[in-house]
Parts: structure tokens; sequence; C-alpha cells
């Protein structure tokens, strides 16, 4: 038989060795489930890249086609050319290159000399220089056409090469035409994903790549033949190939790798495995790679694992719960049969006395006239004896103290009946006639039955009285004192009983918190996602009709309120964008920017922002002004310090709100928002930290939810920032947040970095284009059609899915579609748009505009070159990012 110890150590063995195997069987299987659902998804972000790298080399593919039919370069070709005419071939390629920075346009005749050059203007300029041996020029003299990757021999940069032969008209080559293509712009673009992108030659040369380390890398190493082969075209100049040392770890079934990148001096390898997928450019000896984080994978596998491992303790311990009650239940049988077994010893113990008592009593008829028995007198119990006429023999002390006889009425030959008056008289023998009562009890003395019963008393005492007869008449009766075992058995079933009741009540108690929690998740879930959508929509129109509005407005004054409007709604879009990114905060998964920060500018907007409000309410806002730098995410420093003025605002009177810095130490700034309010009792400064605890101090009109200080508290500690408050009672408050010092030369480089270009103040790209609005909100979307019809846009449609679906048209595409995501309970924004490019057989440039903060959706919408707008939008930027789409859409009238 196991000890309890020992039982309990293969217990835990055995609900770890689950929890375990549970976890790691749970993680696999999330671990290759989610790997292949990315590997899909990485698959078609390749070929999308792919796409992309075609569509810019077929750009220019039929350039030097067009060229190599031109008569003035075929004449050019037959005959020597005199400056003059060289100088014109020179304007004619530069003419016909056009203002594209990214390609050279080059005439070479037949020994693979450049005749004339597209760049003949620049310091490195192609004219005169021999070509010969290149492959794209040997390739168009043997086969018509060529093409190749490599670096220039004159101006260094790398560039696609394509060529064309120049025929005369019996067929004979007379020399070729080529464009040279520069993809750095390509590569520029790639640097917006996360990912490594990169394109390897036919060699397995690294020449593409987003991140600079990864140039000029080889993913097989070379044999002699090739190195003399790129040797003598120079594909590479004087680039060093060096080796990339990847060890493949597993493969995937359709066809993905996974991969570590082993790090070396001149280039940091990225952490963990990665997800490497390739496929093959069409029309190139190219190779397309991609390369990304399993980070993702990582964290369902965890996930995963966690709840693997959870299902298995709570099936654990359902199992031990279980078990636990059946051994309660057996501990209750066995508790039940001692106390019955101790009940039974204490009946034999009775009759054992009982006997004695038979015995004395036998002995009991030699004694004086008293009555008083020596050999009763050590009994326990009360012992009373009478003889066969019903009168009293001998009896013990103890009989006199249980029934509290008088000492008169204790005497030999006193009729036992008149005992039983005396008890009659004082209640003792129950409800009923007492005459009836003492009859009955006669006639059982006078029958000589042997009884056993017990009797309850007024005062609690419980007797068990046994009777006996005398073997020459008489009768012997022993009264014994069980009250102490019936309270020991009652209190142990009381025990039995409670103990199974708490068992019961902590099992309901469970369920109930269980239930109770997991409704409040859906609460808390349904309140966010009921935030994204139903607050930012009407703060979203609400904005830009404000835009509308300034342009409507004559005077410098009503601007000014229309700007306090917007200021003020600033304002509270910040506030909000603060409260929904709360379960973002707590997931970890908010992005935070830390970097050095003037403070002096983000404490005069916020000034600015709320000092309006504050002279609406009878109050004076200051912002002491800074020359600070300091090192933290300017956007949720600028949500902290909005929380704790905004809260001066609602919870003071009169007087004065002041904004100030004061150092702490060499290295810290602590930044201090003073206010006049009622002050706040030190046994609430903690609490007010937590979700919807506010005071009642503030205005009937303007309490909040008690959501601010929570959102401070969070961004405090996500920021590292060390949040406090000072108060007193009547006197004011003084909430603060200390932050690091930063490098003020950072700062000033950071200034001096030229501005993001503006565009032009006329519209030019807006004037006489056409968009659709589709949006399900009825404000928003007149406001947008009215924004843009004022920038000279023509909307020949703005509203929802349905109206958009039954409005297209064959070939009637717009130029730009402004696209919200959830269009109703029935409709999805690229589903929509999906149907009507179906329906127009075009496909127009897209914005989403939504109030979504899904990351994802974020870089789908870059995967496929559409726009992003985050609810509520600012007219400044809707016209900016309008007016960028349509101008790389070449929609420029």
């Amino acid at each position: 038989m196991p000890t309890p110890r020992l039982r309990q150590f293969w217990t835990l063995l055995i609900l770890l060795t689950g929890t375990a195997a549970s976890m790691f069987a749970a993680g696999q299987w999330a671990w290759h489930r989610s790997l292949l659902d990315e590997s899909e998804s990485v698959q078609r972000q390749l070929t999308l890249y792919g796409q992309t790298l075609a569509q810019r080399i077929d750009r220019y593919r039929t350039l030097p086609e067009v060229l190599a039919l031109d008569a003035q370069l075929q004449d050019a070709l037959r005959r020597p050319l005199s400056t003059d005419e060289v100088a014109q071939l020179n304007r004619k390629l530069e003419q016909a290159n056009g203002a594209s920075q990214s390609s050279t346009l080059t005439l070479l005749n037949r020994d693979g000399l450049a005749v004339a050059a597209s760049n003949w203007r620049t310091a490195t300029s192609n004219v005169g220089v021999d070509y010969s041996f290149r492959p794209y020029v040997q390739q168009a003299l043997a086969q018509g056409r060529g093409s190749f990757y490599g670096i220039g021999v004159t101006t260094g940069e790398p560039g696609y090469f394509l060529s064309q032969a120049i025929r005369d008209d019996s067929g004979h080559i007379l020399g070729l035409v080529a464009i040279k293509i520069a993809l750095q712009e390509l590569e520029r673009e790639w640097l917006q994903t996360p990912d490594i992108v990169l394109a390897s030659d036919a060699h397995g040369v690294v020449f593409l790549a987003s991140q600079d380390a990864w140039r000029y890398r080889l993913l097989e190493p070379l044999d002699d033949e090739e190195r003399r082969e790129l040797n003598a075209t120079r594909q590479y100049s004087d680039q060093p190939l060096r080796p990339l040392d990847v060890r493949e770890d597993d493969r995937l079934d359709n066809g993905g790798r996974l991969v570590r990148v082993q790090p070396s001096a001149d280039m940091p390898a990225p952490p963990g495995r990665m997800l490497w997928l390739s496929q093959p450019l069409p029309g190139t000896p190219w190779q397309l790679h991609l390369v990304h984080t399993t980070h993702s994978s990582i964290a369902d596998s965890r996930w995963a694992a966690a709840a693997g491992g959870g299902g298995w303790l709570a099936l654990s311990l359902l199992v031990l719960f279980v078990r636990q009650r059946q051994r309660l239940a057996r501990l209750r049988q066995r508790s039940r049969q001692e106390l019955e077994t101790v009940l039974q010893q204490h009946a034999q113990e009775l009759r054992t006395a009982q006997d004695g008592i038979v015995q004395a009593a036998q002995q009991a008829a030699q004694q004086t006239d008293t009555g008083l028995s020596r050999s009763l007198e050590h009994l326990p119990q009360g012992v009373v004896i009478i003889d066969a006429e019903l009168k009293l023999v001998a009896w013990n002390s103890r009989y006199v103290q249980l029934f509290r006889y008088p000492a008169d009425l204790m005497q030999v030959g006193r009729p036992i009946e008149d005992l039983m008056r005396h008890n009659a008289r004082r209640g003792l023998l129950g409800p009923g006639p007492v005459e009836e009562a003492i009859e009955r009890r006669l006639a059982h003395l006078r029958s000589g039955t042997p009884h056993l019963h017990e009797s309850a008393k007024d005062d609690g005492t419980v007797l068990e009285i046994r009777g006996n007869p005398l073997p020459e008449g008489g009768f012997v009766t022993s009264y014994a004192d069980i009250t102490s075992y019936k309270n020991a058995a009652r209190e142990l079933r009381s025990l039995a009983d409670a103990l199974e009741q708490r068992v019961a009540d902590r099992t309901r108690d469970l369920d109930a918190a269980r239930r109770e929690a997991e409704q409040a998740n859906r609460s808390k879930t349904r309140f966010v996602a009921a935030a994204v959508h139903d607050l930012l929509q009407p703060l979203n129109a609400a904005r830009m009709f404000t835009s509308l509005l300034r342009s409507h407005l004559p005077g410098d004054a009503e601007r000014h309120a229309v700007d306090s409007i917007d200021g003020a709604l600033a304002a509270q879009d910040a506030i909000l964008n603060s409260l929904l990114d709360i379960s973002r905060m707590e997931s970890g998964q908010f992005d935070v920017h830390i970097h050095d920060v003037a403070l002096g500018p983000l404490l005069q907007v916020l000034g600015h922002n709320f000092g309006v409000l504050a002279e609406s309410q009878g109050l004076q806002l200051c912002c002491v002004p800074t020359r600070a730098v300091v090192r933290t995410d300017d956007n949720l420093l600028r949500r902290i310090l909005q929380n704790f003025v905004s809260n001066a605002i609602r919870y003071s009177r009169h007087g004065r709100i002041v904004v100030g810095c004061r150092r702490v130490g060499n290295d810290h700034l602590r930044i201090e928002v003073h206010d006049q309010g009622p002050g706040i009792p030190e046994a609430l400064q903690r609490e007010i930290f937590e979700e919807f605890r506010r005071l009642d101090e503030g205005r009937a009109d303007d309490r909040g939810a008690g959501l601010g200080l929570a959102i401070v508290e969070r961004l405090g500690r996500l920021l590292g920032h060390e949040i406090g408050l000072r108060s007193q009672l009547g006197r004011g408050s003084v909430f603060w947040v200390c932050v690091p010092l930063g490098n003020p030369a950072a700062v000033q480089q950071a200034a001096a970095a030229p501005a993001t270009t503006q565009l032009p103040a006329d519209d030019a790209p807006l004037q006489g284009s056409s968009a659709w609005v589709i949006e399900d909100d009825g404000p928003t979307c007149a406001a947008t059609q009215a924004l843009l019809q004022r920038w000279g846009c023509a909307v020949p449609l703005a509203g929802g899915a349905p109206e958009a679906l039954a409005a297209a048209q064959p070939g009637q595409a717009p130029q730009l579609v402004l696209l919200d995501v959830h269009l109703g309970s029935h409709h999805h924004g690229p589903d929509v748009y999906t149907e009507l490019c179906q329906r127009w057989g075009q496909a127009p440039a897209v914005i989403l505009v939504t109030a979504e903060r899904d990351a994802t959706l974020r870089r789908q919408a870059a995967e496929r070159g559409w726009g992003f707008l985050a609810k509520p939008v600012r007219a400044p930027a809707l016209r900016a990012l309008v007016s960028q789409t349509l101008l790389r859409q070449g929609a420029s009238p």
C-alpha cells in the first residue's frame, strides 16, 4: 500500500508529465499548421513581388525593339559619322529615353563600340566605350537580342541590360541598341516590408536585396569556370562575392524551407529560424527569394502549447476533484461506521454496568434502613431498587442528584408511586393525563418486563433508562447520562454535513466566478469592437465637415473658431485612440517608438488644443516654455499629458492650470500639471488609477467614464516612465510623469533634415479626375464627397456597397476608389472591390479608409499597392494621399 507522500509524488509526476506532453503535442501541431498557413501567405506575397519586377522590366522591353526599326539609327551604323551627326544621335536617344532617370539608351556598332548614348551629357557617358566583352552585346550580334544584369563599366551603377540587333533591309546585322534599367528604386520599395527580399542570378549570386548586407552574397559555391566567366564579363566589377552560410533545418510540403542564417563579421544574422521561399522569374534566369521571420508561428505554437497544457491541467484537476469527492464520501462513511462502533461499545459498557447493578442490587437487600447502598455508590449511573410490592429498597446518591428528590421523600419502604407523582408535579412524565402515565409505568413494573429507552429532560440532559426484574421479585432501574455521547454524535454528523456543503458551495462559487470572468471578457471584447466603429465614424465625419466649413467662412474670428473646434476634435481623437489601444497594451502588441523629442513644441500644441476649452470653463491654462529634450514616444507622452490636463479642467472650478517641468537629478525631467481643484483624499489616490474609478466632484455634464488615469497608468508602464501625484484637500493636485533626458544634438539634426515634399497648392492631380466613395456611414460619405468636389475631383458615386454594385458598368471605372472595410453586416470592402473590378473590366487605384487598427490589414493594403488611411481622417492627409495616388497612377491631366 503506497504511503500518502509517495502517492502525492506519483500524482504530481503524472500531472507534470501529462502537462509537458500535452504542451509539446499541441505546440508542434500548431507550429506546423501555422507554418503552412504562413508559407502560403508568403508565397502569394513572393508572387506579387515577382509580378512587380517583371512589370518594371516589361515597361522598357519594347523600347529597343522600336528603336531598332528607326531609319536614322540604321543609316548611322552604315558609315562613319561626323561630330554633328553624333551629337544629333545623342539628342535623339536622350529624347527617346525621356525624363526617366532609371534607364539609359546606347547605340553600338558591330564591334561593340558605343556610337551614341542618352547619357552623353554626364561625366560618365557611354559614348566611345568598347562593350564588346559584355554578354548582351554578344547575344544581340549572334541571336538578335540579349539580356544581362551587371555593374556598369563606365558609371559603376548596376542595372539590367536589354539589347536588340539593328538589321539592314537584307537582314544583315549592322549593330545594336541597348537599354540599361536601374532597379535601385525597386529595392527601396522592398524596404517597406519587414521581410528580406532577394533576387539571384543563374550563378546563385544575390544582386538585388532589400537589405544591403545581403547583396553580392553567394547562395551556392562558384566553380572555376563560373569565376572565369564572371571575370571575363566583369558582371559585378570589383565587388567581393562572399558566401552566405545558410543551414537548412526542415523542408515544407510546398517547397518552403526552414533555415538558420549563420552570422559573420560583416552581416548580423536574423534571430531564430526563418522561412525561406523561392520561385523563378519568368523570362529571366533569375530566382526571387523571400526570407520571412517565424515569430507569428512561434507565438501560435506557444499559445497552443499553453492551451494544451491548460486543457490537460483542467482535465486532471477535474479527475482529482472527482476522486477527492469520492475520498470524502469514503471518509464520511468510515466516520459513520466508527461512530456506530463507539455507540455499540458504549452500549456494551452500559450492559456490563447494568449487570453489575443487578449484582449490587441483590447485595443491597441486606443494607441498613437508610436505603443508601455503599456497593452502588461507585457506579456512574443513578440506580434505584424496588421490591415485589413496588416499594423502595435501595438507591445511590447519583439517582437522587439526577432527579433532585428531597431528602424526606427518599425512605425505605416508600411506594415508588410517590416518587412518580412527585415527578409528575414537576412535568417530568410528559404531556397527557397524569394518572394514566403513572398507571402505565406501574403496570410495566408489575409485569417484570425488561426495558431500554432514552429520555430528554428540559435542561437538555439525555438519560438512557434501563430496567431489569430481580430473580425473587422486584425491579432494578439504572439512569445513565449519555448527553456527551449524543452531542458528540450530532457534532460528527454536523461536521460531515458541513464539509459536504462546503465542497458543494466552493464548487458552485468557482463555477459562478468562471462564468462571470467569461462574461466580463466577452463584454470587454464587444465594447472595444463597438468603440472602433461606432465612436470613430461620427468623429471622422465631424473632422471632415470642419475642414469644409473653414473654406466657407469669411472672417478670421470664424475661422479661428473652426480651428479651435478642429483642435478639440484632434484632442478627442488622441484620447479615443488611447482608449482603443488599451487592449493592444494589455496583449503586448503595442508599438512604442522611443526617440529624442523636443518638449517645448509638444507643450505648445497641448496649450493650443486645450486653451479654448479651459477658457470656456472660466480657467486659465498656462504651459511654461522649455528647451528640454527627452527620450520618449512623443505620441504616447502627449496622450498622458492630455489626460492630466483634461482631468484638471474637468475637476477645477476656478483658478489656473499650470503645465511645467522640473529637473530630477542629472538625467531625468518631471513634467507636472498643477490644478486648483478640490484635491483627492489620500485613501483614493491609488484607486483613481483603476478602470472606471472616478471622483464625484467633477462637472455634472463632463465626468468622463473613469478610464483616463487607467490609460495613463498603462502608458507609463509601457514607456518605463514613473507616474505619480500629490494632492491636498481643498488646495488642488499635481499629477506628474518622470521621463529621461535626451540628446539635444539628435533633435537639431532631425530638424535640419528636409521637410516632406508638399503637394502643389492648386490641386493639379485632383483637377478633372474622378473618384467613387464607397462608405456605409452617411455623414462620412457626404463629407468626403464634398471635400473631393471642392478640390476639383468629380465624384459620380458616393454611397454604400449596394449602390456601387448597381452603378458599376463595363469600361466606366473611376480613376480612384475610396473604400471602407466594413460596409454593413453583409459586405466586406476588399471583396466588394474585387466584384466591381470584374464588372468594370478594370482595376482602378484604391485607398482604404477604415476605423480598423489591424496591422495585418495595413500590410495587406501595402502588398496590393493600395493606400491606407485610419479614421478619423484629417483633410490634409486625405488630400495628400489622393494626390500621390493619382500621380502614381498617371492620372494627372
